[in-house]
């Protein structure tokens, strides 16, 4: 960690203000990373070795180093960590996603997306 980077994360995106999105979804898998984190779901050093190892193993796969794919990563990551800790399971993420999904492609472009019985 250093006084530009107090999370010690290389490569985030950023500019003067702080970290910078290209979609929101990528602020909100920061978000709350940050506060499962600040809930002591796991310690920091838990989340960059999974991190860590999330973008290894892109590297491995040969995905491109460009940082184009870094929120991939990072919401992979967070989704292997929530399950390791039983703050969720593989079953439950498949099943909201697959709600989220059903309901965006129902809703008409500019709506705001609500799941059915939430």
């Amino acid at each position: 960690m250093t006084a530009e980077d107090p999370l010690g994360l290389p490569g985030l995106p950023r500019d003067a203000e702080g970290p910078v999105f290209r979609a929101p979804w990528e602020a909100q898998a920061f978000g709350m990373t940050l506060t499962l984190f600040d809930g002591g779901c796991f310690s920091w050093k838990e989340w960059t070795q999974t991190l860590g190892a999330e973008i290894a193993m892109a590297r491995e796969r040969g995905d491109a180093d460009d940082g184009s794919r870094y929120y991939e990563y990072w919401l992979a990551a967070l989704e292997k960590l929530a399950v390791a800790k039983g703050l969720t399971t593989r079953g439950e993420m498949l099943a909201r996603k697959d709600e989220w999904d059903r309901a965006a492609r129902a809703t008409p472009h500019g709506k705001p997306i609500v799941l059915p019985g939430r």
